[in-house]
């Protein structure tokens, strides 16, 4: 049976609770243990699939379809385990499982309320798969006294109570703010976030303490007197060059040894950061510097492209260079905006949804492909740069895509990207249709791509035949215009394995551009990149010796 590390945050939101659970996960692994790590969301949308990037950031998907938590992606990127659909859940999922629950009669008619049923149904999502790891780490979201994170913390109260005594554990992030003033850390706000757990029933075990200054010994000792924690126990957090610093830091802090002697695990096994000080010398050591820049329609909030700028900085480590990326909003390039990319060596279209900037995308890929800079196009992306040859070299000016118009309301394009209504998953065809449900109604998850041998692709997966990665995507390239298309120069160098659905287009006679309809960003870790990136970063250090 696995022991529960249980991660909750309070004083402010945006504390770093999901790099703290990913590397305290990374640091358990050093030392030969098994982890998973989960997220317990508190917020009523069902999954975070129908909510903008400005209120959520990206959205990240799993092998199995899950559209999830962006902290799913720091706890595979930090320990190498996929993610399933069972390591995330939000209220809005729990409180839609009761319900359903109720309606189909499986309450035998009682009064359904917050506890039993809720805690329950948190209780029994918390037990999937205990017996397949060591550790099982859980971050609730949200912070402390929130109202709608009450069923969550009475749940993992009441869990915590179910297991025998010592199989789980509470860890508490707080902010030590700093008062220039006085020149003080004010531990008080730290002091009242404990008061409130411990008011519903809960007792951190480990302090996890995020400052910008250096914590004196005395005011560590104070915490850990009024908080009612070990002072060995409260751990300092100060903010990192790279997030890729925090395994090593947090284990020179004392989080894992703090951690394990709350499970009063002694003598624990020594760890192996050899991985984690390999990559720390890849950042630190880089012998140049690329410049690229992300075209994109949601550049504002930096984290609607975590995943990207994370697996930019592991293509990076894998040529040991620095990637400098530079967020272009997609709108400024419309009209002769072209020249914004001067200078570049290296262009990213990701992924998006609406029309909204997407001809500036277009004039991204005419500018990387009439320059001869490498492009990477990402779904969306590679879908524009298949407008932009069908337009400018397979004589269709008028081609768009079927989701601009349906957005408008009216035909204004010739359709080479359209509507996917139907594909097959495994051993059955899924169908959709325009009116369906928005949520979790794309194609999702895990599909294999079958490459051309010989074409740029399969070179840089090692000259593999076929490549499996993950996609959230509802529209597609139309394969009937494949002929008309390769015609002008544009080769479908990847397709699905029934032939229908095209996975991947480059130019055979460009330096380096290829469009991917899947997002190999998700699946992208410091210490085995993602090849299309490393490749791209390759490809950049080439563009950037040409210039």
């Amino acid at each position: 049976m696995a022991r529960y590390i249980f991660i909750t945050g309070g004083v402010v939101s945006s504390l770093g609770k999901g790099l703290a659970s990913a590397a305290l996960g990374a640091l358990l692994q050093a030392r030969g243990y098994t982890v998973r790590l989960r997220k317990l969301d508190p917020y009523l949308n069902v999954d975070p699939g129908t909510m903008s990037p400005f209120e959520h950031g990206e959205v990240f998907v799993t092998d199995d379809g899950a559209e999830t938590d962006l902290d799913l992606g720091h706890y595979e990127r930090f320990t190498g385990v996929s993610a399933r659909r069972t390591d995330s859940v939000s209220s809005g999922r729990i409180y839609s499982n009761v319900l359903e629950k109720e309606r189909r009669g499986e309450y035998l008619g009682k009064t359904i309320q917050v506890i039993p049923h809720v805690t329950n149904e948190i209780k029994d999502f918390l037990s999937i798969g205990e017996d397949e790891v060591d550790f099982m780490l859980c971050e609730i979201g949200g912070t402390v006294g929130d109202i709608e994170g009450l069923p969550f913390f009475e749940a993992i109260r009441q869990f915590a109570q179910d297991r025998p005594r010592g199989r789980c554990i509470f860890m508490h992030l707080t902010l030590l703010p700093y008062l220039a003033a006085s020149g003080e850390l004010k531990t008080k706000p730290t002091q009242h976030s404990v008061k409130e757990l411990r008011s519903i029933g809960l007792q951190p075990d480990v302090l996890v303490c995020r400052s910008e200054h250096p914590i004196p010994e005395k005011e560590r000792a104070k915490i850990a007197l009024f908080c009612n924690v070990r002072p060995d126990a409260v751990i300092p957090a100060y903010d990192l060059k790279s997030i890729y610093e925090a395994p090593l830091a947090y284990h020179r802090a004392g989080l894992d040894q703090a951690v394990l002697d709350a499970f009063q695990i002694s003598p624990a096994p020594r760890p192996d950061l050899s991985r984690w000080e390999d990559v720390m010398d890849r950042l630190i050591h880089a012998e140049g510097r690329v410049r690229v820049a992300i075209v994109g329609k949601y550049t504002q909030l930096e984290d609607a492209y975590k995943s990207i700028a994370e697996a930019l900085t592991h293509g990076g480590m894998a040529n040991r260079v620095r990637v400098k990326a530079d967020w272009v909003d997609s709108e400024k390039l419309e009209g002769e905006g072209a020249h914004l990319l001067d200078g570049y060596n290296g262009i990213i279209v990701p992924g998006g949804f609406g029309e909204r900037g997407t001809e500036g995308m277009v004039a991204a890929a005419k500018y990387a492909r009439e320059k001869n800079v490498p492009y990477l196009g990402i779904c969306l992306g590679m879908q524009m740069a298949v407008i932009e040859a069908a337009r400018n070299l397979a004589g269709m000016p008028d081609a768009g895509s079927e989701e601009f118009d349906h957005e408008a309301g009216e035909t204004r394009f010739t359709p080479v990207v359209y509507h996917l209504k139907e594909w097959v998953q495994g051993n059955y065809t899924v169908q959709r249709k325009l009116t369906d449900d928005k949520g979790g109604t794309m194609r999702l998850g895990a599909y294999t791509a079958v490459l051309t041998p010989g074409s740029k692709i399969s070179d840089i997966y090692g000259g593999a035949t076929e490549i499996e990665d993950r996609h959230r995507h509802r529209y597609e390239v139309d394969a009937t215009y494949r002929d008309q298309l390769e015609g002008a120069g544009l080769s479908f160098s990847g397709m699905s394995p029934d032939g229908r659905l095209p996975e991947v287009v480059e130019y055979r006679d460009h330096p380096w551009f290829i469009g991917v309809q899947s997002h190999p960003e998700l699946k992208s870790k410091p210490f085995e990149p993602a090849p299309l990136f490393a490749g791209f970063v390759r490809a950049a250090m080439e563009n950037e010796r040409l210039v």
